[in-house]
Parts: C-alpha cells; sequence; structure tokens
C-alpha cells in the first residue's frame, strides 16, 4: 500500500497548510449548505455542529 500511504501523507502535510486549509473550509461549507439546502434548514444547528467537529479533525 505504498502509493495509498503516500498519498495520505501528501494531503494530511496539504491540509497543515494555510492554504489547504482554506480549501478545507470551502468544501466543508459547501456541503453545510448543500445539506441545509437538501433539509430545507430543518437540520441547521446539527451541520453547524457537524460541520464544526469535521474543521476541528481537518484543522491545524
Amino acid at each position: 500500500m505504498g502509493f495509498l500511504d503516500d498519498a495520505v501523507d501528501k494531503a494530511k502535510d496539504f491540509l497543515g497548510t494555510d492554504q489547504g486549509e482554506q480549501v478545507s473550509d470551502n468544501v466543508l461549507d459547501g456541503a453545510a449548505a448543500k445539506a441545509n439546502d437538501l433539509t430545507g434548514g430543518k437540520f441547521e444547528d446539527q451541520i453547524k455542529q457537524g460541520q464544526q467537529a469535521a474543521d476541528n479533525a481537518i484543522g491545524n
């Protein structure tokens, strides 16, 4: 699994940069907005909590 391990390491390295943080924030914002749109905002608080948990797990 050398290739997969290398890819994961590169992704972790990228997410540790300022640019990686911006990209992950944009992706999480987009996913949260789409989830809110699909649910009609009914679960906005839960989606926000999930977004924050994911950001904390990914963040620097």
